[in-house]
């Protein structure tokens, strides 16, 4: 693995952990792709640091488990501001 793409995986790991946000903003943030950051902190960080690829894995884990809900919420969300359009 090239000296480039383990700093790019060490960098994201600690963004993750300081941010805590999901894999999608901190694609968006960072300016990679999403899958590039998903197989970074997924795949190559535990090759590269396993103690922060432990806790990388943590929170998307948490991430994982919450998805449904913020699909739910995001849908109820477009639904209520569809609605208002009517109303007017």
């Amino acid at each position: 693995m090239h000296e480039q793409i383990r700093r790019r995986c060490v960098r994201l790991g600690e963004l993750l952990m300081e941010t805590e946000v999901t894999v999608r903003v901190l694609a968006k943030a960072t300016g990679y792709s999403k899958s590039t950051v998903h197989k970074d902190l997924t795949e190559r960080l535990p090759n590269v640091d396993t103690a922060l690829a432990e806790d990388v894995a943590k929170i998307l884990a948490y991430h994982k488990s919450v998805r449904h809900i913020r699909g739910g919420e995001a849908t109820r969300i477009k639904w209520m501001n569809e609605s208002r359009k009517i109303e007017k």
